[in-house]
């Protein structure tokens, strides 16, 4: 009984296993070069999240129409991440279990200082441990490894790119121009007078110059626009105020002067435009002047005219700076 306490309490180290790559020299070669691979692999992943990041332009994956020039930018960024992240986690452990020393041992338990002549000897294991991990002598793996780990820090400092440079005035500036129809979103179809009775009101964008294809997401955010038909005599306006507006119908900056959420509630009783995300409420009557909430200033008004043809058409561009006061401070 007392034997069997002994052997629970010490039970010893089992005998080492050598491995193939501990006494033969073309096993442990074999063993470097796959190493080195595996950081290579590493080192590519790194170079094709860069390549994505900074040189690639968007339709450059016109070959991937199903996912989206969008959906496969980030793709490619995720792989390359991941390949640079999983290769030289892959490498450096299959370099620790096939040539880093794997011998076992016990050290006693012991005051927290250990005397002098044992932290030298400590000096002195790790120096040796070091040169029995082939630091010194296997040059391959220590360039590789250089290469991967350089590469791989390169990653965040990338991400800084992000924070600038400053958006400038690109912000506050949208595509209205004098002359530029109004088109429903969606639909892409101009509009009449007549197609919006008292009451109503219409989402619209500036038509796309002759010659563009596709809209950009970032103009879209800034270029939308509320169209609002009331009674003329129902306006509480200014004569500059009431000379942008056409028949009882206004048209007001979607974009919410607080923090840029889209102002898409309209109380046709009371004529109030309702901001959902912290209730900023806006008077349709007197120009959008804000009667509630956090809103310093009014949405901004576009003027509206007709063309020859009888379609509404912006009179001039906004003639003060579109969504949240932070964005005049942006650059």
């Amino acid at each position: 009984m007392a034997h069997e306490i002994e052997a629970i309490q010490d039970p010893g180290i089992p005998p080492h296993v050598h491995r193939k790559a501990d006494h033969d020299p073309v096993a442990a070669k074999q063993a470097e070069r796959q190493v080195s691979i595996l950081f290579l692999l590493s080192a590519f992943g790194t170079l094709l999240f860069i390549v994505s990041y900074v040189a690639i332009p968007d339709d450059i994956f016109v070959f991937l129409p199903v996912m989206g020039s969008t959906n496969a930018h980030q793709l490619f960024l995720g792989l390359g991440l991941a390949f640079s992240l999983f290769f030289i986690g892959i490498g450096a452990i299959h370099w620790a279990k096939t040539l880093m020393p794997d011998e076992e041992v016990t050290v006693q338990r012991h005051q927290f200082r250990s005397p002098e002549d044992e932290r030298q000897d400590f000096v002195d294991t790790v120096k040796d441990g070091a040169a029995a991990a082939g630091l010194g002598r296997r040059s391959l793996i220590k360039r590789s490894l250089g290469l991967s780990l350089g590469l791989v820090g390169l990653s965040p400092l990338l991400l800084l790119r992000d924070l600038g440079p400053l958006p400038g005035d690109s912000l506050t500036k949208t595509s209205w121009k004098a002359g530029t129809r109004l088109v429903t979103d969606p639909g892409e179809r101009p509009i009449k007078p007549e197609d919006l009775e008292v009451g109503a009101v219409a989402q619209v964008l500036p038509a796309m110059l002759p010659g563009q294809d596709h809209r950009v997401l970032s103009d879209i955010a800034k270029d939308a626009v509320l169209l609002i038909r009331l009674r003329p005599e129902e306006f509480n306006l200014t004569a500059e105020r009431l000379s942008w507006t056409h028949e009882g119908i206004i048209a007001f900056s979607k974009i919410c002067s607080h923090m840029g959420c889209a102002v898409a509630l309209y109380e046709q009783q009371t004529k109030h435009l309702l901001c959902p995300c912290h209730q900023s409420t806006f008077d349709v009557t007197r120009a959008a002047k804000v009667l509630f909430g956090p809103s310093a200033r009014p949405l901004p008004q576009l003027a509206l005219a007709l063309d020859s043809e009888g379609y509404l058409v912006a009179k001039q561009p906004f003639t003060e700076p579109v969504g949240p006061s932070f964005w005049e401070r942006s650059s």
